[in-house]
Protein backbone atom coordinates (compact mmCIF):
# COMPACT_ATOMS: atom_id res chain seq x y z
CA UNK A 1 0.00 0.00 0.00
CA UNK A 2 1.41 3.35 -1.01
CA UNK A 3 0.31 6.44 1.70
CA UNK A 4 0.37 9.48 -0.35
CA UNK A 5 0.30 12.88 1.86
CA UNK A 6 0.08 15.74 -0.38
CA UNK A 7 0.45 19.53 0.20
CA UNK A 8 -1.80 21.04 -2.01
CA UNK A 9 -0.66 24.54 -1.43
CA UNK A 10 3.34 23.83 -2.23
CA UNK A 11 4.67 26.03 -4.56
CA UNK A 12 2.45 28.77 -4.14
CA UNK A 13 -0.73 26.56 -4.61
CA UNK A 14 0.90 25.52 -7.74
CA UNK A 15 0.87 21.45 -5.56
CA UNK A 16 -3.21 20.59 -6.02
CA UNK A 17 -2.43 21.04 -10.12
CA UNK A 18 0.60 19.14 -9.61
CA UNK A 19 -1.13 16.46 -7.56
CA UNK A 20 -3.94 15.70 -10.10
CA UNK A 21 -1.74 15.18 -12.81
CA UNK A 22 0.22 12.63 -10.49
CA UNK A 23 -3.00 10.83 -9.45
CA UNK A 24 -4.13 10.16 -13.24
CA UNK A 25 -0.72 8.27 -13.91
CA UNK A 26 -1.13 6.83 -10.39
CA UNK A 27 -4.55 5.75 -11.32
CA UNK A 28 -3.37 3.66 -14.33
CA UNK A 29 -0.76 2.39 -13.01
CA UNK A 30 -3.18 0.18 -10.76
CA UNK A 31 -1.26 0.22 -7.61
CA UNK A 32 -3.33 0.49 -4.79
CA UNK A 33 -2.94 3.85 -2.60
CA UNK A 34 -4.38 6.10 -0.29
CA UNK A 35 -4.63 9.80 -0.64
CA UNK A 36 -4.12 12.16 2.48
CA UNK A 37 -4.51 15.87 1.86
CA UNK A 38 -2.68 18.82 4.67
CA UNK A 39 -4.96 21.56 5.38
CA UNK A 40 -2.77 23.56 7.94
CA UNK A 41 0.53 23.46 9.67
CA UNK A 42 0.99 20.02 11.39
CA UNK A 43 -1.20 18.21 9.27
CA UNK A 44 1.47 15.90 7.57
CA UNK A 45 3.23 15.31 11.34
CA UNK A 46 -0.39 13.61 12.47
CA UNK A 47 -1.24 11.68 9.20
CA UNK A 48 1.90 10.40 9.43
CA UNK A 49 1.89 9.55 12.99
CA UNK A 50 -1.50 7.89 12.56
CA UNK A 51 -0.66 5.67 9.86
CA UNK A 52 2.77 4.43 11.47
CA UNK A 53 1.43 4.04 15.01
CA UNK A 54 -0.08 0.48 15.00
CA UNK A 55 2.21 -0.61 11.10
CA UNK A 56 2.97 -4.32 11.84
CA UNK A 57 3.20 -4.46 7.53
CA UNK A 58 5.64 -2.65 5.70
CA UNK A 59 4.16 0.62 4.80
CA UNK A 60 5.62 3.57 2.36
CA UNK A 61 4.55 7.03 2.77
CA UNK A 62 5.01 9.30 -0.06
CA UNK A 63 5.54 12.96 0.59
CA UNK A 64 4.45 15.32 -2.09
CA UNK A 65 5.06 18.85 -1.40
CA UNK A 66 8.53 20.51 0.15
CA UNK A 67 10.81 20.30 2.21
CA UNK A 68 8.96 21.18 5.20
CA UNK A 69 6.42 18.62 3.89
CA UNK A 70 8.96 16.12 4.14
CA UNK A 71 10.25 17.60 7.57
CA UNK A 72 6.83 17.22 8.92
CA UNK A 73 6.01 13.23 8.13
CA UNK A 74 9.69 12.76 9.23
CA UNK A 75 8.90 13.97 12.39
CA UNK A 76 5.15 12.33 13.07
CA UNK A 77 6.88 9.29 11.63
CA UNK A 78 6.89 6.05 13.76
CA UNK A 79 10.11 3.31 13.32
CA UNK A 80 8.51 0.74 15.07
CA UNK A 81 7.73 -0.95 11.74
CA UNK A 82 9.33 -1.03 8.74
CA UNK A 83 8.59 2.22 6.99
CA UNK A 84 9.86 3.42 3.73
CA UNK A 85 9.68 7.33 3.07
CA UNK A 86 9.00 8.51 -0.82
CA UNK A 87 9.50 11.79 -1.94
CA UNK A 88 8.31 13.66 -5.06
CA UNK A 89 9.53 17.50 -4.57
CA UNK A 90 6.46 20.17 -5.49
CA UNK A 91 7.93 23.07 -3.34
CA UNK A 92 9.77 25.99 -4.26
CA UNK A 93 13.33 25.04 -2.48
CA UNK A 94 13.63 21.64 -2.36
CA UNK A 95 16.94 21.41 -1.45
CA UNK A 96 16.71 17.64 -0.10
CA UNK A 97 16.25 17.00 -3.88
CA UNK A 98 18.68 18.99 -5.03
CA UNK A 99 20.86 16.43 -2.47
CA UNK A 100 19.93 13.69 -3.27
CA UNK A 101 19.70 14.21 -7.21
CA UNK A 102 16.05 13.52 -7.12
CA UNK A 103 14.55 14.44 -10.74
CA UNK A 104 13.25 18.02 -10.48
CA UNK A 105 10.00 16.33 -12.11
CA UNK A 106 7.60 15.37 -10.65
CA UNK A 107 6.25 12.74 -13.39
CA UNK A 108 9.64 11.51 -13.69
CA UNK A 109 9.52 10.92 -9.47
CA UNK A 110 6.93 8.91 -9.71
CA UNK A 111 7.93 6.85 -12.02
CA UNK A 112 11.57 6.18 -9.64
CA UNK A 113 8.97 5.40 -6.87
CA UNK A 114 6.42 3.43 -8.27
CA UNK A 115 9.50 1.13 -10.31
CA UNK A 116 11.96 1.26 -7.54
CA UNK A 117 13.61 -1.46 -6.18
CA UNK A 118 16.01 -0.14 -4.31
CA UNK A 119 16.16 2.05 -0.89
CA UNK A 120 18.89 3.47 0.78
CA UNK A 121 19.37 3.90 4.81
CA UNK A 122 19.87 7.98 5.75
CA UNK A 123 20.37 9.83 8.41
CA UNK A 124 18.19 12.47 9.84
CA UNK A 125 18.78 15.00 13.30
CA UNK A 126 17.28 15.78 16.07
CA UNK A 127 16.40 18.95 17.59
CA UNK A 128 16.08 19.68 21.26
CA UNK A 129 15.31 22.53 23.47
CA UNK A 130 13.43 23.13 26.68
CA UNK A 131 10.31 25.71 26.43
CA UNK A 132 7.99 24.66 30.24
CA UNK A 133 9.32 20.76 29.03
CA UNK A 134 12.13 19.38 26.19
CA UNK A 135 11.01 19.76 22.66
CA UNK A 136 12.35 17.46 20.45
CA UNK A 137 12.23 17.64 16.47
CA UNK A 138 13.85 15.77 13.89
CA UNK A 139 15.02 17.61 10.37
CA UNK A 140 16.27 15.85 7.24
CA UNK A 141 18.24 18.60 5.82
CA UNK A 142 19.28 21.25 8.17
CA UNK A 143 18.97 23.01 11.37
CA UNK A 144 19.93 26.42 12.37
CA UNK A 145 20.44 29.72 14.74
CA UNK A 146 20.29 32.85 13.74
CA UNK A 147 20.48 34.59 10.56
CA UNK A 148 19.49 31.44 7.89
CA UNK A 149 16.66 30.91 10.55
CA UNK A 150 15.53 34.71 10.62
CA UNK A 151 15.14 34.53 6.93
CA UNK A 152 13.04 31.56 7.55
CA UNK A 153 10.86 32.61 10.25
CA UNK A 154 10.16 35.95 8.12
CA UNK A 155 9.23 33.46 4.87
CA UNK A 156 6.73 31.92 7.36
CA UNK A 157 5.52 34.93 8.54
CA UNK A 158 5.00 36.06 4.98
CA UNK A 159 3.17 33.01 4.00
CA UNK A 160 0.51 33.23 6.50
CA UNK A 161 0.12 36.95 6.41
CA UNK A 162 0.22 37.54 2.72
CA UNK A 163 -0.41 34.11 0.96
CA UNK A 164 1.23 32.62 -2.17
CA UNK A 165 3.45 35.45 -3.19
CA UNK A 166 4.55 35.78 -7.35
CA UNK A 167 8.27 35.54 -6.57
CA UNK A 168 10.16 31.85 -6.77
CA UNK A 169 11.03 30.67 -3.19
CA UNK A 170 15.20 31.13 -3.99
CA UNK A 171 14.80 34.59 -5.46
CA UNK A 172 12.15 35.51 -2.51
CA UNK A 173 14.53 33.91 0.03
CA UNK A 174 17.48 35.66 -1.32
CA UNK A 175 15.33 39.46 -0.67
CA UNK A 176 14.40 38.62 2.54
CA UNK A 177 18.07 37.69 3.33
CA UNK A 178 18.93 40.49 2.37
CA UNK A 179 16.54 42.51 4.51
CA UNK A 180 17.68 40.05 7.63
CA UNK A 181 21.42 40.48 6.70
CA UNK A 182 21.01 44.39 7.12
CA UNK A 183 18.75 43.98 10.32
CA UNK A 184 21.19 40.92 11.89
CA UNK A 185 23.68 41.72 15.09
CA UNK A 186 25.79 39.15 15.92
CA UNK A 187 25.80 37.31 19.51
CA UNK A 188 28.29 35.60 21.66
CA UNK A 189 28.20 31.97 22.27
CA UNK A 190 30.09 29.06 22.34
CA UNK A 191 29.95 25.31 21.03
CA UNK A 192 30.93 21.53 22.88
CA UNK A 193 31.22 19.22 20.07
CA UNK A 194 30.66 15.32 21.42
CA UNK A 195 30.17 16.67 24.52
CA UNK A 196 34.41 17.09 24.80
CA UNK A 197 35.19 20.25 23.20
CA UNK A 198 34.47 23.65 23.97
CA UNK A 199 34.87 26.42 21.28
CA UNK A 200 34.16 29.93 21.82
CA UNK A 201 32.96 33.04 19.36
CA UNK A 202 32.58 36.44 19.85
CA UNK A 203 30.65 37.36 16.95
CA UNK A 204 28.17 34.49 15.66
CA UNK A 205 25.81 35.45 13.09
CA UNK A 206 24.67 32.18 12.52
CA UNK A 207 25.20 28.58 13.12
CA UNK A 208 23.80 25.87 10.63
CA UNK A 209 24.27 21.78 10.96
CA UNK A 210 23.52 19.71 7.99
CA UNK A 211 22.65 16.26 7.02
CA UNK A 212 22.94 17.67 3.81
CA UNK A 213 24.91 20.15 1.76
CA UNK A 214 21.98 22.51 0.84
CA UNK A 215 19.31 24.91 2.23
CA UNK A 216 17.60 28.08 1.55
CA UNK A 217 16.47 26.69 -2.07
CA UNK A 218 20.69 26.09 -2.75
CA UNK A 219 22.71 27.88 -0.73
CA UNK A 220 25.46 25.19 -0.40
CA UNK A 221 26.74 26.18 3.18
CA UNK A 222 27.97 22.85 3.78
CA UNK A 223 29.72 21.16 0.56
CA UNK A 224 30.77 17.83 2.71
CA UNK A 225 28.21 17.15 4.43
CA UNK A 226 27.31 13.27 3.98
CA UNK A 227 23.66 11.74 4.26
CA UNK A 228 25.08 8.32 5.42
CA UNK A 229 28.28 8.94 7.89
CA UNK A 230 26.51 9.19 10.92
CA UNK A 231 27.64 12.73 11.57
CA UNK A 232 26.65 16.21 11.41
CA UNK A 233 28.92 19.25 9.35
CA UNK A 234 28.37 22.43 11.36
CA UNK A 235 29.09 25.53 10.24
CA UNK A 236 29.88 28.73 12.23
CA UNK A 237 29.37 31.55 10.63
CA UNK A 238 30.60 34.64 12.32
CA UNK A 239 33.19 38.26 11.94
CA UNK A 240 33.61 41.50 13.55
CA UNK A 241 32.83 43.11 9.99
CA UNK A 242 29.35 42.27 8.69
CA UNK A 243 30.61 43.62 5.39
CA UNK A 244 32.87 40.36 5.42
CA UNK A 245 29.98 37.84 5.50
CA UNK A 246 29.15 39.31 1.83
CA UNK A 247 31.85 36.91 -0.23
CA UNK A 248 30.55 33.71 2.31
CA UNK A 249 26.95 34.33 1.28
CA UNK A 250 27.44 34.71 -2.34
CA UNK A 251 29.72 31.21 -2.77
CA UNK A 252 27.18 29.63 -0.63
CA UNK A 253 24.30 30.63 -3.43
CA UNK A 254 26.72 29.90 -6.25
CA UNK A 255 27.57 26.29 -4.73
CA UNK A 256 30.79 26.85 -4.52
CA UNK A 257 31.22 27.17 -0.59
CA UNK A 258 35.18 27.22 0.38
CA UNK A 259 37.60 28.39 2.93
CA UNK A 260 36.75 32.05 4.39
CA UNK A 261 37.87 34.40 7.19
CA UNK A 262 35.30 33.63 9.79
CA UNK A 263 34.20 30.41 8.40
CA UNK A 264 34.25 27.52 10.69
CA UNK A 265 33.33 23.71 9.84
CA UNK A 266 33.11 21.12 12.38
CA UNK A 267 32.13 17.39 12.05
CA UNK A 268 30.42 15.63 15.40
CA UNK A 269 27.48 13.49 16.13
CA UNK A 270 26.09 15.95 18.64
CA UNK A 271 26.47 19.54 19.59
CA UNK A 272 25.63 21.77 22.21
CA UNK A 273 25.00 25.40 20.94
CA UNK A 274 24.68 28.70 23.80
CA UNK A 275 24.35 31.98 22.75
CA UNK A 276 24.14 35.16 25.04
CA UNK A 277 20.69 36.23 23.84
CA UNK A 278 17.72 34.89 22.31
CA UNK A 279 17.96 33.66 18.52
CA UNK A 280 15.74 32.68 16.01
CA UNK A 281 16.31 28.84 15.40
CA UNK A 282 14.63 26.60 12.06
CA UNK A 283 14.51 22.52 11.11
CA UNK A 284 14.21 22.22 7.49
CA UNK A 285 13.10 25.74 7.38
CA UNK A 286 10.94 25.78 9.75
CA UNK A 287 10.38 27.91 12.79
CA UNK A 288 11.51 26.42 16.39
CA UNK A 289 10.69 30.49 17.81
CA UNK A 290 14.14 31.88 19.41
CA UNK A 291 16.18 29.85 22.13
CA UNK A 292 19.26 30.67 23.91
CA UNK A 293 20.50 26.72 23.82
CA UNK A 294 19.72 24.06 21.79
CA UNK A 295 20.84 20.67 21.35
CA UNK A 296 21.64 18.58 17.77
CA UNK A 297 22.33 15.12 17.04
CA UNK A 298 22.77 12.90 14.37
CA UNK A 299 20.66 9.64 14.00
CA UNK A 300 22.79 6.97 12.35
CA UNK A 301 21.01 5.42 8.86
CA UNK A 302 17.63 4.91 10.61
CA UNK A 303 15.50 6.03 7.72
CA UNK A 304 14.62 3.97 5.22
CA UNK A 305 14.19 5.84 2.21
CA UNK A 306 13.48 5.62 -1.89
CA UNK A 307 16.09 7.71 -4.00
Amino acid sequence: MYYFIVNPNARRGLGIKLWRKLERRIQHSGIEYEVRMTRAQGDARRLAAELTKDSTQPCTIIAVGGDGTVNEVLDGMSFAGQVTLGYIPTGSGNDLARSLHIPKNPGRCLKRILNSKYHRYLDYGILSYEKEAPVYRRFIVSSGIGLDAAVCHELLDSARKHGPRLLGGRLRYVLIGLKQFVLAKPAKGYLVLDGVKKVEFNHIFFIASHIHPFEGGGFKFSPKADCSDGQLEVCVVHNSSKLHLIPVLADAFLGRMGRHRGVRFYRCREVSIHVDRPLPVHVDGESCYCQTDIHLRCVEKKLRMMV
